[in-house]
């Protein structure tokens, strides 16, 4: 692959960041693969693999053109630095953690390329009540929002519904192609 920005996205609860952070570590030694800090609009908490920032900084670093992507998902906003171009132009694969709506909605381009994490409804749903940032009201709602995204275009589709060292070995696999 040349240069490109591969954007992990799936379902609340199908794994995202554990996947991406086991094929993280399967191609830690790759130079041409850099995996994007995400800033979010919200606290860190344990499991959480983001930089935390204001809505004001945020806001701030979007009009002035220091994201390279950005979305709002959930009440937060969500965004990816521009610095990270430099790399997708020097042949490099970036790897974001990002939203299927973001996704959706941009045109496509040979520098775009997507990977869906998925998993079944039974162990989203285990998962969000796990994670315990929902109410169950909201883990219903996550879910059903899901089907606005069947037939998603992807690239790539993993299902993380086993051993997370398969799928992570899949994203992995994929990236090294």
């Amino acid at each position: 692959m040349s240069g490109a920005w591969i954007f992990v996205c799936g379902p609340s609860g199908a794994g995202k960041d554990s996947v991406i952070a086991s094929a993280r570590e399967t191609v830690s030694a790759r130079q041409d693969i850099v995996f994007a800090r995400r800033m979010v609009t919200r606290a860190v908490r344990a499991g959480s693999d983001h930089d935390p920032v204001t809505e004001s900084d945020f806001l701030s670093l979007a009009r002035s053109g220091g994201l390279r992507w950005h979305w709002q998902a959930h009440g937060f906003y969500y965004g990816i630095a521009q610095h990270y171009a430099a790399d997708v132009q020097a042949g490099r694969l970036v790897v974001v953690n990002g939203s299927r709506a973001h996704v959706k909605s941009l045109p496509p381009s040979p520098e775009l390329r997507v990977v869906q994490i998925t998993a079944g409804p039974g162990q989203l749903a285990a998962r969000l009540t796990q994670r315990g940032r929902e109410a169950p009201g909201a883990v219903a709602d996550r879910l059903a929002r899901n089907a606005r995204f069947t037939g998603m275009k992807a690239d790539c589709v993993i299902v993380n519904d086993a051993d997370l060292a398969v799928a992570g070995q899949r994203l992995a696999d994929y990236l090294t192609a």
